[in-house]
C-alpha cells in the first residue's frame, strides 16, 4: 500500500475505533488501580502484548529481527512509549481520569509542532490548525469544572505527570514518522515499543516500590486482558498502521474523541452526569477533524509532496 495524503473512509474507521475503546479503558484502569500498582499493571500488559504480537507475527511470516538500521531509533519509541505509559498509570492514580486524560490528548500539538521540522510535508494549514484549537478547545470546555472547582483526589503531581504523558506520546509519533521506523513494518514498529516497555516498566516499579500482586480478582484478570490484548496488541498494531501509510498530523487530531468517549463510559458505569457541555463537545470535535482532514488544495501539495524524506 503506498502512503496517503488524507484520511479516507477505512481509516477514520479505524481511528473511531480506536478512540472508542481508548475511551473506555481510561475508565477501565481507574477501577483497576485500587487493586493493581500501575506501573506494574502497565509492565504486566506490555509483557502479554510483546507475546501476542511475536505469536502474530510468527503467523504471519514478518520479520522481526532482521537487520535493517533501525535498532536504535526503535530503542527510543520504546523508550517514548514507557514513559508515556508510566507516566500515564501513576497521574491515574494521583488525580482525576478526566483531568489526566486532557493532560494526555494534548499530544497532537506536540506531532503539529515538532514533525513539520522533520517532514515539512505533515506541515500544517492555517484552516488544519484552527481545526486543531478547535477540538482541543471543545475537550478543555467539557472538562472545566475539574480545573476551576477541583474535586477530592486531585493533585498537581497527576495533572503534571498527564502532561508528560502526553508529550511522550507526541514525541513517540514524531520519531516514528522522522526516523527509519518509518520504513519498517507496523508489527515491527510495534514490537520495538512493547518489548522495550516489558523490560523497563518492572524495572521501575521495582524502583519505586510497587508491591507486585499476583493474586487478581476477576475483575482485574478482565482489565488487564482487555488492556492487553485489545488495547496495547490490537489497537496500537492499527495505530501504527495508520502512522506508517496516513499523514500523522491529520490521523492525531482524531485522539480528540477519547476524553469524550471516556466521559461517555463514565456516564455510562459511574452514572456521571451527561451535560449539555459534553453533546456541544461532541459537535465541536467533529467539526475539528472536519477542518483537519480537509485535502490541501493543489498547489500546496505539490509544494509540499516533493520534501517528504525518501
Amino acid at each position: 500500500m503506498t502512503r496517503q495524503d488524507h484520511i479516507d473512509g477505512r481509516a477514520a474507521t479505524i481511528l473511531l475505533a480506536c478512540a472508542l475503546f481508548w475511551g473506555f479503558q481510561q475508565v477501565l484502569v481507574k477501577a483497576t488501580l485500587p487493586e493493581l500498582p500501575p506501573v506494574f499493571m502497565a509492565g504486566v500488559r506490555s509483557c502479554g502484548a510483546a507475546i501476542l504480537l511475536w505469536l502474530w507475527c510468527r503467523w504471519r511470516g514478518v520479520r522481526l529481527f532482521e537487520r535493517d538500521g533501525s535498532l536504535w531509533a526503535g530503542l527510543l519509541v520504546g523508550l517514548l512509549f514507557a514513559s508515556e505509559f508510566a507516566t500515564l498509570y501513576v497521574g491515574l492514580r494521583l488525580s482525576t481520569a478526566s483531568r489526566v486524560t486532557t493532560f494526555l490528548y494534548t499530544s497532537p500539538f506536540w506531532v503539529a509542532l515538532v514533525l513539520p521540522l522533520f517532514v515539512p510535508a505533515e506541515r500544517l494549514r492555517a484552516v488544519q490548525w484552527a481545526g486543531l484549537v478547535c477540538a482541543f478547545a471543545a475537550v478543555a470546555f467539557v472538562l472545566r469544572e475539574g480545573f476551576t472547582h477541583p474535586e477530592p483526589g486531585v493533585s498537581w503531581q497527576g495533572d503534571v505527570l498527564g502532561l508528560l504523558a502526553g508529550a511522550s506520546w507526541g514525541l513517540t509519533t514524531v520519531a516514528i514518522r522522522s526516523t527509519r521506523i518509518a520504513r519498517v513494518s507496523a508489527e515491527k514498529c510495534l514490537f520495538y515499543q512493547v518489548t522495550t516497555s516489558a523490560l523497563a516498566l518492572p524495572l521501575l516499579s521495582l524502583a519505586l516500590g510497587e508491591t507486585w500482586v499476583w493474586h487478581w480478582s476477576a475483575f482485574a484478570l478482565m482489565s488487564v486482558l482487555l488492556q492487553t490484548c485489545i488495547g496495547a496488541f490490537a489497537s496500537y498494531l492499527a495505530w501504527m498502521w495508520l502512522l506508517i501509510y496516513y499523514p500523522a498530523t491529520q490521523i492525531s487530531t482524531f485522539v480528540f474523541l477519547t476524553p469524550i468517549f471516556a466521559l461517555v463510559f463514565g456516564a455510562l458505569w459511574p452514572h456521571e452526569p451527561v451535560t449539555p457541555a459534553l453533546i456541544a463537545a461532541l459537535a465541536l470535535v467533529a467539526v475539528g477533524i472536519v477542518l483537519v482532514n480537509r485535502k490541501a488544495p493543489h498547489g500546496f501539495a505539490a509544494r509540499t509532496r516533493g520534501k517528504a524524506p525518501r
